[in-house]
């Protein structure tokens, strides 16, 4: 687990499986944001001053999750977008319209860590509980 309990990296045998926490829908769906990227990049040396506004749709709250982390790191392996954050601006089981705060890409300023290729719909879940929610991803590394 991380430091601030946003997310846990699991054992997985050849990929990346992460668990990740939310007070609320919003919260998880922020948190994962931060988990992929966190993974990524070092986050400290991304600023975010750059914003663009997202919407994303899904069959149920689990599809939402994973077309959620598609599009993030669609977004980094085609535009070399960093994603500093996210702001949920609007969320549905089936739909979610967020703010992204974001760095282009620059080999003088940022440190890339781990070489995320997909994101899959193995093991991919999204359940809610006394404590909030947990969602459950594994992507190909």
């Amino acid at each position: 687990m991380i430091p601030d309990g946003r997310y846990t990296l699991l054992n997985h045998t050849a990929d990346l499986k992460i668990e990740i926490y939310g007070r609320d829908l919003p919260d998880l769906f922020t948190n994962a944001c931060f988990a992929l990227f966190d993974n990524i990049a070092d986050l400290s040396r991304v600023t975010g001053d750059a914003t663009r506004t997202i919407t994303i749709a899904g069959e149920d709250t689990a599809d939402l999750m994973i077309n959620w982390l598609r599009e993030l790191l669609a977004l980094w392996t085609v535009e070399g977008l960093l994603i500093k954050s996210a702001r949920i601006k609007g969320i549905s089981e089936t739909s979610l319209t967020a703010d992204i705060l974001f760095d282009s890409y620059s080999p003088a300023r940022h440190v890339l860590k781990t070489d995320i290729k997909a994101v899959t719909y193995h093991q991919g879940s999204v359940s809610s509980g006394p404590d909030g929610w947990t969602a459950r991803v594994v992507v190909d590394v």
